[in-house]
């Protein structure tokens, strides 16, 4: 299978960006759909994304760039979606291409609204993919450092080792280092709650809340991620591990994290809604934090995670933030 092998990445925002520029220090050339039509003429005349990473330099040569994703998936025997999880579906009703004999792996990290299911598990239900054809590439990793080549390293997912293996190959580099795992779907249920904990840490900044608390926030939110993946999916994981605990530590504490700068906003007085209009980019832990709070409602038996209901609470029954977090200051330990 490697020999030959094509990606396509389907999304144009600064994580697909990153995952494009990955993919070209390996493969000869790279499919990459996005929707905006300008974005791709910009790109093919002055070689970067004019909306996100704007300092990553392509040579357009090695870029099969389209605004049709049916062209994408022809294209590609790999496909890896960036695309935020609201938005999936709208473009997934353009495929008029079959992609039951295709690779997916999932850099997206959410829950898919309309169904209420991780991509991975959305796919598989939704376009009959076979869970070994199915993988997750998660964190820690924040698209501007990638821009800039510090050190990252990458967890890649999938049930299939050598599939795992030949993804991890392709997005290696001097400056990504890449691990492999099993845990589908604890890795991409770790990926989206670390997104609705990185909005609480920016709550918390946003009130005023110093580094003492926002040590004891994390080292709960950790324990509350083990406990939820448990319930979802209840197999022997190493909770500290990068995929894990690493990427809950760089979303929860890094400038470059969009979900603790929404949360930061609401911290100090924002609307949700004045939040999200002042965003460049989504914050995907505000739907995560929906669709996690309304999973874990219907576990026959319940399991305690204050940290997600807190920021449900703030999110979508309009408490006060300064009240909702008083009240889960008595509950962390």
């Amino acid at each position: 299978m490697e020999k030959d092998v094509k990606f396509a990445v389907l999304g144009g925002g600064s994580w697909a960006t990153a995952i494009v520029k990955m993919l070209t220090n390996n493969q000869e050339i790279v499919g990459w759909y996005m929707r905006n039509s300008d974005a791709i003429e910009h790109i093919k005349t002055q070689k970067h994304n004019p909306n996100y990473l704007t300092s990553v330099e392509f040579k357009t040569e090695q870029l099969f760039l389209t605004d049709d994703i049916n062209e994408a998936v022809k294209f590609a025997d790999i496909l890896i979606f960036a695309i935020p999880s609201a938005f999936l579906v709208g473009e997934l009703e353009k495929l008029n291409t079959p992609i039951i004999d295709k690779i997916i792996f999932s850099a997206i990290k959410g829950i898919v609204p309309e169904s209420g299911l991780i991509v991975g598990e959305h796919f598989h239900e939704t376009y009959k993919i076979p869970f070994e054809h199915i993988g997750v590439i998660t964190g820690p990793c924040h698209a501007e450092e990638v821009a800039m080549e510090r050190l990252s390293y990458l967890t890649i997912a999938c049930a299939d080792k050598d599939k795992a293996k030949l993804i991890a190959k392709n997005l290696s580099s001097n400056y990504i280092k890449t691990n492999i795992s099993k845990d589908i779907i604890g890795t991409e249920y770790a990926a989206m709650l670390k997104n609705i904990y990185a909005i609480a840490a920016g709550i918390a900044h946003g009130l005023g809340y110093g580094d003492n608390f926002q040590s004891v926030l994390m080292s709960n939110a950790i324990r509350e991620m083990k406990r939820y993946t448990k319930r979802i999916h209840n197999i022997d994981r190493n909770i500290n591990k990068s995929a894990y605990l690493g990427d809950l530590l760089v979303t929860g504490y890094s400038i470059f994290s969009r979900n603790r700068m929404f949360g930061n906003m609401i911290g100090k007085g924002y609307t949700v809604k004045s939040a999200q209009m002042e965003m460049s980019m989504i914050a995907e832990g505000y739907y995560a934090a929906k669709s996690a709070y309304t999973i874990k409602e219907g576990f026959k038996k319940k399991v305690k995670t204050p940290i997600i209901d807190a920021v449900y609470q703030v999110l979508y029954e309009n408490k006060n933030p300064k009240k909702v977090f008083l009240d889960l200051t008595d509950k962390l330990d």
